[in-house]
């Protein structure tokens, strides 16, 4: 394959230019847009940059994360231009038991906007494209559901993956979402892709805007409300995309013990609640496998 940034017409490249023009606007959140060929980690990238004095709104993305981290240290890795691969810097002047709802938000975001960007019109005329208004609930082509705490599932296979971290007094978040990925390029096979669910969503850059100004409206709602999940709306969104609740459930905990039992709720702190034989437990982390 060419080394142009071309080679691959079926994998365009992001524009650094035009995505600055698209998101950065006035009174908004996103304050820069920097695109990258090649990094280890934009998280890694961006949390230097935070340290340095980078404001809020900082926005990274790579074309190819070689170093990319997920929850419990595990690697996420694409081919070049395959994905969406970036992080965002967060300086939330909330109380800091209220940032564990910055990844369920970036969960609700990027959900809302993939559930939105693979709609069917209800015209009959294919997918809507970036700035359509989305068709009604039931015309959702592409089911995007979420898992506690920061995953993003279609069906049982994960399509995107959400780290955040805690940075200098603010959040850095990191998304790493499949989007043109064949099943040979799968990093493993309990993942997906856009493009293996049926969505022809090729161009990337409108999926990225639509994420990011999903986000920006979340984001400046939730911190204008205290970051209060109930006021608004998150908690209830959160609930809704979450396909975790209700299902049996075995949380592996991070100090080594496990719980099973259902997931009943996600309470104000973000914590998921598992009615197991004892009774209620709410846990604030650990790695939630979905019992079939």
């Amino acid at each position: 394959m060419s080394d142009s940034r071309y080679g691959d017409l079926g994998r365009p490249p992001l524009h650094e230019a035009a995505l600055r023009r698209a998101l950065v606007r006035e009174g908004g959140l996103w304050r820069d847009v920097r695109v990258v060929e090649e990094t280890g980690s934009t998280n890694a990238d961006l949390a230097e940059r935070a340290r340095e004095g980078a404001q809020e709104g900082t926005v990274l993305v790579t074309e190819l994360q070689t170093a990319g981290r997920g929850r419990l240290g595990r690697t996420w890795t694409a081919p070049p231009r395959s994905g969406l691969t970036f992080s965002v810097l967060l300086r939330p002047r909330l109380p800091v038991a209220r940032f564990a709802w910055a990844s369920l938000l970036t969960g609700v975001a990027v959900a809302t906007a993939l559930r939105r960007m693979t709609a069917w019109s209800q015209a009959g005329e294919g997918f809507l494209g970036d700035g359509g208004d989305g068709g009604e609930a039931g015309d959702t082509a592409v089911d995007v559901r979420l898992k506690w705490p920061n995953d993003v599932l279609v069906g049982d296979r994960k399509i995107a993956g959400i780290l955040a971290e805690m940075v200098d007094g603010g959040l850095v978040v990191g998304v790493g979402l499949n989007v043109g990925l064949s099943e040979e390029e799968l990093p493993v096979p309990t993942a997906t892709s856009l493009a293996i669910e049926g969505a022809p969503l090729s161009d990337r850059a409108p999926l990225l805007r639509a994420i990011l100004r999903e986000f920006g409206t979340w984001y400046q709602e939730w911190t204008a409300l205290g970051g209060d999940p109930e006021s608004s709306g998150l908690r209830t969104a959160y609930r809704d995309l979450c396909a975790t609740l209700g299902r049996e459930v075995r949380v592996e905990m991070p100090g080594g013990g496990r719980l099973a039992g259902t997931a009943r709720d996600v309470d104000e702190a973000g914590r998921l609640v598992v009615a197991g034989p004892d009774g209620d437990t709410a846990v604030s982390a650990g790695d939630v496998v979905h019992v079939r």
